[in-house]
């Protein structure tokens, strides 16, 4: 039937609007499509070539994984950091890894001791040898290398600091002692390198590793979550995807019904917005200082206090009526059907 109410003749050659339809937004089209194909070849190559053990295992320089079962460094899984100083480059936050040997440990060293200090009393007493070669990267049968030699051979550290596990890695055992920073009851000691440092250097080189740490914990955090509630998520998919159907089957049977409970779900959130503010307004105007504006107040780095201002309500009112007032006006041809 036409809007006049007459009958239209029957015509084969009558498509209808469907003839001169065509697609849209093609170049939107293929950039999704390209962005699907990208998404997937991303996550096969993780899951080719990716290793989420890395995530919840410190590793070493060479790559071996710190305390993991069934590998030669089961009973070590602690990390620890030759050069701790080091980690202070800015390289740290870029690359998320301090540029110094890595080697696992069973423990975190408890004493102050450098090379130089452990190669004097060798002869008299190995305990010292025995104590710092846990912190080599292999046994030291007798410290004959010279400190160069050690530094360039990276075979152990110059320096150990008392130190104690936090997140599977050794950090220096800070402490305050009459208001000043101290590692191990220290404020000053030696590097190994010739060289007297603070702690307040070691401070700063620990304050990039826990920036990295940070950062690799989100990621560890995000896996384990995803790991423990995989199937509850793909549940809650194919949920969402039954539930989509069923709401578009019955969209078909009850648009009518449907509507009319936006309409009135769209009028009674404005109605009881309109309502709050009002209260809110009302309940401060007793309330010093909330008749100034959001001008006089400037800019604030607590949003609670623009709440305390009665202009904030009233401006909050005025915007919810506006835009009720536009959202049933969009809909005033729905409405007289």
């Amino acid at each position: 039937m036409t809007d006049q109410g007459d009958s239209r003749a029957f015509d084969p050659g009558f498509k209808g609007p469907v003839v001169n339809r065509s697609c849209t937004d093609v170049l939107c089209c293929i950039v999704f499509i390209l962005f699907i194909i990208a998404y997937i070849i991303l996550g096969l190559i993780a899951w080719v070539h990716g290793d989420p053990r890395r995530v919840a295992y410190p590793t070493d320089s060479k790559g071996h994984f710190c305390g993991q079962k069934g590998t030669p460094n089961e009973n070590k899984s602690i990390l620890f950091y030759f050069n701790l100083f080091s980690c202070t480059s800015p390289s740290v936050l870029i690359s998320l890894q301090c540029p110094t040997t890595q080697i696992c440990v069973s423990k975190c060293p408890e004493k102050f001791l450098t090379y130089m200090e452990m190669q004097f009393p060798y002869s008299k007493d190995r305990r010292y040898l025995k104590y710092y070669s846990q912190f080599c990267k292999s046994p030291i049968v007798h410290p004959a290398k010279s400190l160069s030699q050690i530094v360039m051979d990276d075979d152990c550290p110059t320096a150990i600091f008392p130190s104690k596990p936090f997140l599977q890695r050794c950090f220096p055992d800070f402490s305050t002692k009459n208001g000043t920073l101290t590692v191990g009851n220290r404020t000053m000691f030696e590097d190994g390198n010739g060289r007297t440092r603070n702690a307040m250097e070691l401070r700063a080189a620990a304050k990039n590793i826990n920036k990295v740490l940070d950062a690799k914990t989100i990621g560890m955090k995000v896996f384990e979550d995803y790991a423990t509630t995989w199937y509850w998520i793909l549940m809650g998919l194919l949920i969402a995807m039954l539930l989509s159907w069923l709401f578009l089957l019955l969209l078909r049977f009850t648009a009518g019904f449907l509507f009319w409970v936006f309409v009135l779900g769209v009028i009674g959130i404005i109605g009881y917005g309109i309502w709050h503010c009002y209260h809110e307004y009302r309940n401060l105007q007793e309330q010093p200082n909330a008749h100034l504006s959001v001008y006089d107040l400037g800019i604030q780095t607590d949003i609670k206090m623009y709440f305390q201002l009665r202009q904030t309500w009233l401006a909050f009112s005025e915007w919810i009526l506006k835009t009720g007032f536009v959202k049933l006006v969009t809909m005033r041809k729905h409405i007289s059907v």
